[in-house]
């Protein structure tokens, strides 16, 4: 029986081209796969997925509103798997049109993405994806300590973590660095104590 995977990981840590690589893998083997794109993600153009390291392939775009299930059924029925990048700019109900996807249809649905925004805040997407997913993984990626990084801090212009924003914010490394939870409450404490002597002022 098919399963509905989750894997994630920080900024950085090549869910993009791992997500790839298992879409070649399958493709290697005669094996049609879907490639989807929350049209959120506008970054390497409307519909390219793009990794780090030069990898990519022309994805279908599905914008909050589409129905998943659908499309599926309706256009890509004979797929063996469904691969998402970027998945947690899904909503929660189109998480669960690919759970039943993999249920019904009996088509493997891997998501790759990040599983908390740069405030270690769930997206709506990841969450639901932690709440139905038969296989979660965790991607490993390293601090500039040598840590597990586990949240993708926020950098400003002068690259200075931020902690104040809206929630999606698209960006790469200019934008985003992986840290671990030790150095990343070292700079919100340095930030807020800044704050405060501003005030004081």
């Amino acid at each position: 029986m098919a399963k509905l995977y989750f894997k994630y990981g920080a900024m950085g840590s090549s869910k993009t081209a791992q997500a790839l690589i298992t879409k070649f893998n399958y493709e290697e083997r005669n094996m049609k796969v879907l490639l989807l794109k929350p049209s959120t993600d506008t970054r390497d153009g409307a519909d390219i997925v793009r990794s780090r390291i030069g990898l990519e392939a022309k994805a279908v775009v599905v914008p909050p509103e589409e129905d998943l299930y659908a499309l599926v059924r309706d256009s890509y029925s004979d797929c063996k798997a469904v691969i998402v990048d970027e998945c947690q700019f899904l909503t929660p109900e189109q998480v669960d049109q690919l759970s039943e996807v993999s249920i019904d249809m009996d088509i493997a649905v891997l998501c790759f993405g990040l599983r908390t925004d740069f405030l270690t805040h769930f997206f709506p997407g990841s969450m639901r994806l932690m709440e139905l997913a038969e296989s979660i993984t965790e991607i490993k990626m390293v601090c500039d300590c040598g840590a597990k990084a586990t949240v993708n801090a926020r950098l400003d212009d002068e690259g200075h973590v931020v902690f104040e924003g809206e929630q999606v914010v698209l960006g790469g490394n200019s934008r985003y660095r992986a840290m671990c939870r030790k150095c990343w409450l070292r700079e919100k404490r340095r930030a807020l104590g800044a704050r405060a002597a501003e005030v004081e002022r």
